[in-house]
C-alpha cells in the first residue's frame, strides 16, 4: 500500500445527504500525493485514486480562468470535502451532486477559488471486491465481535451488582426509594428480548446513516489496529532492512499525521470507543444499613 491507501483505509465513514439520494463517503487528501476518495450508496462502492499531475491536468480542463498549482487545487478540494464530510451542513457557496453511469458516478462539487468559479468532477469506478473487502467487510466484521465482547463484560458487570446488592440484603441493608428495585439479571432473558423487540429496526439500515454517525471511532479503531497489524505481517516478510524502515516512517506518518490532512473523528481507544456507545451511567441505589433483626423495604 502506497501512503493515499493507507490513508483512506484510516478514515472513517461520512453520510452524505444530496439533492437526489444519499451516500456513504470516505476520503483522504494531501496536496503533495494527490487523493483518494470511496463513495457507496449500500449497493455499489464506487473509488477514485488520482496524483498530483491528473489533478492538474483534470483542473486546467474544468476551469479555464483558473490558474494554480495542483497543489493549490488539492488544498481547496481538502477544505471542501472535509467540511462537507464533518457536517452536517455543506460548505458555504458549494454545491455538490452526482451523476450515476453503468461504468461508475461522477461527483461533482461547484463552488469558487479566489473569487472565480472552480468545478471539480470526481469521476469513480466500481470498486474492485477487495477493497471493498478492506474497507467494509474486514472492519465490520471486527466491529460485530468487539461489539459482542462487550455484551459479554457487560452481563458479567451485572451478575457482579447482582451479587454484590445480595449481600447487601442478607447484610440487613433495604433501599431508600423504591423506584430503584431492580430484578435478577438473566441473560438469556435479556438477549430474548433484544432479538424479539429490536433486531427489526436494526436490520433495517436504510440509507446507512446510523453506521456512519454513531460507530465512527470503532471503525476508526478497528482499521488502525488491522493496519498495524498488516504493517507487522509484511516487515517479518520483507528481507531488508532498509525496505522496512521506509515503510514504518510512512505508516507512522499517517497514523500520527495533522487534523488538516484528516477527516477523521479524534482517535480514540477501543475501550474509550465502546463506553461512548453506551447509555448514561446507571445510578446506584442508595443502600442504608440497619439492624438485621428487623429488615424493612424492598429487600425484606
Amino acid at each position: 500500500m502506497d501512503e493515499l491507501e493507507h490513508g483512506l483505509l484510516i478514515q472513517p465513514w461520512a453520510w452524505l445527504q444530496l439533492s437526489e439520494d444519499s451516500l456513504l463517503a470516505k476520503a483522504y487528501i494531501t496536496t503533495h500525493k494527490g487523493y483518494a476518495l470511496l463513495l457507496s450508496d449500500l449497493q455499489h462502492v464506487w473509488h477514485e485514486q488520482i496524483d498530483p499531475n491528473v489533478v492538474g491536468q483534470r483542473a486546467k480542463e474544468l476551469n479555464k480562468r483558473l490558474t494554480a498549482t495542483p497543489a493549490a487545487f488539492l488544498s481547496h478540494l481538502r477544505d471542501l470535502m472535509c467540511t462537507l464530510l464533518e457536517g452536517p451542513a455543506a460548505p458555504r457557496g458549494a454545491t455538490f451532486s452526482c451523476e450515476r453511469m453503468p461504468e461508475g458516478l461522477t461527483f461533482r462539487i461547484r463552488s469558487e477559488l479566489c473569487g472565480l468559479p472552480f468545478h471539480w468532477n470526481f469521476q469513480c469506478a466500481l470498486a474492485s471486491p477487495s477493497l471493498v473487502s478492506q474497507h467494509l467487510i474486514r472492519p465490520l466484521m471486527g466491529m460485530s465481535l468487539v461489539l459482542q465482547c462487550q455484551v459479554r463484560e457487560l452481563a458479567s458487570l451485572l451478575r457482579l451488582k447482582d451479587a454484590e446488592i445480595q449481600d447487601y440484603q442478607e447484610n440487613g441493608a433495604v433501599l431508600s426509594r423504591d423506584r430503584l428495585k431492580t430484578e435478577l439479571f438473566d441473560e438469556n432473558a435479556f438477549l430474548e428480548q433484544v432479538m424479539t423487540e429490536n433486531l427489526p429496526d436494526t436490520c433495517s439500515i436504510e440509507n446507512g446513516r446510523s453506521f456512519a454517525t454513531k460507530l465512527q471511532n470503532l471503525y476508526v479503531a478497528i482499521t488502525k489496529q488491522e493496519f498495524q497489524a498488516g504493517r507487522k505481517r509484511q516487515g517479518s516478510g520483507d528481507s531488508q532492512a532498509s525496505d522496512r524502515t521506509s515503510s514504518n516512517e510512512t505508516d507512522d506518518r499517517l497514523l500520527n499525521q495533522p487534523e488538516q490532512q484528516s477527516f477523521s473523528a479524534p482517535s480514540l481507544s477501543v475501550l474509550e470507543t465502546l463506553n461512548m456507545e453506551t447509555s448514561a451511567p446507571v445510578q446506584r441505589p442508595h443502600l442504608s444499613k440497619i439492624k438485621r433483626k428487623k429488615p424493612k423495604g424492598l429487600f425484606s
